[in-house]
């Protein structure tokens, strides 16, 4: 919290062999610049704001903007000549559409873990070893991927707000 060192991206690659790697530059986007390293800079720079603002509390804030930075760097051209690179951020899409179903139908249909986890196995060519861990997420997290998305909608709908007053 005292900015004494520089910011780290893991990547989970604990079974190599079930990593796609047209996601990686997805991923990187969301973990790196433009997302999470970028944002948690700049946030852990603000002077003159509570405490609260200068840290990533708040998934509806953190995660949003990691997930808006992935559609930023398609809107500057950043997958431009890359079709595999697309693929990959495509697939982040129809993954974060899916996960919206699985959170509603755990938390509200009640649905079982394995009625979720072999939903999202169907619907978005995951592996049952990744989805498996996500969906232990979304059981003990319910809401989070809903926050996502109303997130990024409004960072969407403040952006062209801002573009219509401004102009280009």
């Amino acid at each position: 919290m005292d900015d004494s060192r520089g910011g780290v991206f893991y990547a989970n690659l604990s079974n190599v062999h079930e990593s796609v790697k047209f996601g990686m530059k997805t991923l990187a986007y969301h973990e790196g610049i433009l997302g999470h390293h970028f944002q948690i800079a700049i946030q852990s720079e603000l002077e003159g704001v509570p405490v609260f603002r200068t840290i990533g509390l708040f998934t509806a804030y953190v995660e949003v903007w990691a997930s808006y930075s992935e559609q930023l760097a398609w809107e500057l051209g950043l997958y431009d000549n890359d079709p595999f690179g697309n693929l990959g951020r495509l697939q982040a899409e129809m993954f974060r559409a899916v996960r919206l179903v699985v959170d509603m139908g755990i938390h509200y249909k009640k649905w079982t873990r394995e009625e979720a986890i072999d939903y999202m196995v169907l619907n978005t060519g995951m592996t049952t070893t990744e989805v498996t861990m996500e969906i232990e997420r979304y059981i003990v997290w319910p809401g989070q991927a809903c926050a996502y998305k109303i997130g990024m909608l409004k960072i969407l709908e403040l952006r062209e707000k801002a573009r219509q007053k401004l102009g280009n």
